[in-house]
């Protein structure tokens, strides 16, 4: 996701901003024209868009696979972080001004192969990649994923593993719940003031 450059970073961010503010006042859904961007913003990309809020999480919705434009997908994953993560209320046109918007370009998914929980960690490598986990309990299939960022809050290896499963619903308490395990890479970029 290197190919980005600091004008395109900026050219995002202003459209994800755009985005929840055309919702604000309209009610719906910015649509985009993805052929009035750069080539690279045409490309098919995972992003996740995350609202802070006086520094503190206030929504984060993305994507792991990349399936339409940049442009489109950080449209879509504004929008959803605004008004569409259930552990927070819709965004308000009055608390607008106060939200800072980060967006993360996620490189593809790689499998990690491993024999246990303790190998699993052995080869994390913190502060640079994000990871998903898909596991089975009863209730059937269940998938989390943390993206780098999360290493700042929990650099401990193991417990930035345990903190994951608790999102996915597995248990921490067994070692064996994780069966099978992905990594990637983002690019992240934020507003500066």
């Amino acid at each position: 996701m290197s190919y980005m450059n600091d004008a395109q970073q900026k050219q995002l961010l202003t459209l994800a901003r755009e985005a929840i503010q055309y919702s604000l006042e309209q009610g719906q859904v910015l649509r985009v024209d993805k052929k009035r961007y750069p080539p690279e913003l045409q490309q098919q990309g995972a992003s996740f868009v995350t609202l802070q809020k006086s520094a503190e999480l206030r929504g984060c919705i993305g994507t792991l696979q990349a399936y339409q434009s940049v442009v489109e997908d950080v449209v879509e994953h504004a929008h959803g972080a605004a008004f569409s993560d259930p552990r927070f209320p819709r965004v308000s046109l009055d608390e607008l001004a106060e939200i800072h918007i980060e967006i993360s370009l996620l490189s593809p998914q790689t499998p990690i192969q491993f024999e246990s929980q303790a190998h699993l960690l052995e080869q994390l490598q913190p502060f640079k990649d994000g990871l998903t986990i898909e596991g089975f309990t009863s209730n059937g299939p269940l998938k989390a994923t943390f993206l780098p960022q999360v290493w700042e809050s929990l650099p401990n290896p193991k417990e930035f593993l345990n903190q994951l499963k608790r999102k996915a619903g597995l248990s921490t308490e067994h070692n064996d719940n994780i069966v099978k395990a992905y990594r990637y890479q983002v690019l992240s970029f934020a507003e500066t003031s």
